[in-house]
């Protein structure tokens, strides 16, 4: 079994298979026309790729490139640093932002380090997820001394990319048939997080996960990826792990649960895991659009009929996403919440 601990050690179905595949490529999308207003095609393709695969990937999509260069620079300046450091902004169950090196997914611990911050600082979100506590909590990102200029990068690369999203979730409402504001007042404030993912070279990449198998469970998740790869996706058709692979300075669109329900299953919020390797290092930023956190998430009333009901119940997006991150710091004795659970 190598030198890996037994705490990364996946159940032997869900071990990744290292050996290459030639496989189809996800669908990439130019976004360079949305500026002109000729938005019916490109809506259509988005729809497409949202259905077939619930992921694709963006190239000409307007975040400046120097600007992700440099956040790029302070993630790895800060995952660089000696763990004491890097501990002394050490997240914990009561405030989920800053640094973490224990996170599990699906119960089993991930090879990877990780650090969260708030799009909006503060956020407001539930206390917990029981249906009868209305106690609303204040959460602040807990920012590193080192390197000086991290928290700046951030904020400012955060701003770039939440404009990606929410031309994002234009064509995607386009692409629904309905009008392109129709989801924006779900995001007047923003619940939304950056992450930085770093993978260090892994001993047995036969055994463990960068990150396990999972779908995301807020609205859209905007990727951007180094030049290592590692990110798989579940094909639909016949449930094969699909490796995407890096297209320079793109970034990764993937539907998450909320505009699964939202769509009323027309679009899929694909699982999906991170390989790692015994050579390489990896990062990867992922941007998570949520909506805020008093947002009712049920499908959408335009898209129901007789021939199409509502197939999940309605749910809080904020005691919904409180649930969900439990598992995030310990096992439980069963599964997080998954919109599944939520089926009619």
């Amino acid at each position: 079994m190598g030198k890996i601990d037994p705490v990364f050690v996946q159940e032997p179905e869900h071990r990744p298979k290292l050996s290459a595949i030639e496989v189809e490529e996800i669908p990439v999308i130019d976004l360079s026309v949305f500026d002109t207003g000729e938005t019916k095609q490109l809506a259509s393709e988005i729809g497409n790729a949202c259905k077939n695969w619930g992921f694709f990937q963006v190239i000409n999509h307007g975040v400046p490139l120097e600007l992700r260069r440099r956040v790029e620079k302070v993630a790895k300046s800060f995952f660089d640093l000696p763990i004491e450091e890097k501990r002394k902004s050490k997240r914990d169950e009561l405030n989920f932002t800053g640094y973490h090196d224990k996170e599990h997914t699906k119960n089993v611990r991930d090879w990877k380090e990780v650090f969260d911050m708030l799009i909006q600082d503060p956020t407001l979100l539930p206390a917990s997820p029981e249906p009868d506590d209305e106690e609303i909590r204040t959460y602040s990102n807990k920012w590193p001394e080192y390197p000086p200029e991290f928290r700046e990068t951030c904020q400012e690369y955060s701003r770039e990319v939440e404009k990606l999203a929410f031309k994002l979730l234009e064509l995607i409402s386009l692409s629904l048939g309905l009008p392109a504001n129709r989801l924006s007042d779900y995001f007047k404030h923003q619940t939304g997080m950056l992450r930085i993912n770093y993978y260090p070279p892994c001993p047995s990449p036969e055994l463990a996960l960068g990150v396990g198998r999972h779908r995301d469970g807020g609205a859209l998740t905007v990727l951007a990826q180094d030049d290592v790869g590692g990110l798989q996706i579940k094909r639909q058709s016949d449930g094969e792990w699909i490796p995407v692979k890096p297209i320079p300075n793109a970034y990764i669109i993937n539907i998450a649960d909320s505009l699964q329900v939202w769509s009323n299953d027309l679009y899929v919020s694909a699982e999906h895991r991170v390989v790692v390797n015994s050579e390489r290092e990896r990062f990867s930023i992922p941007f998570f659009f949520f909506p805020s956190h008093y947002v009712t998430v049920k499908p959408l009333e335009e898209l129901l009929n007789e021939q199409n009901p509502a197939k999940y119940k309605e749910y809080n997006w904020g005691k919904y996403y409180v649930n969900r991150t439990g598992s995030n710091y310990k096992k439980l004795d069963a599964e997080n919440v998954q919109i599944d659970h939520l089926s009619v």
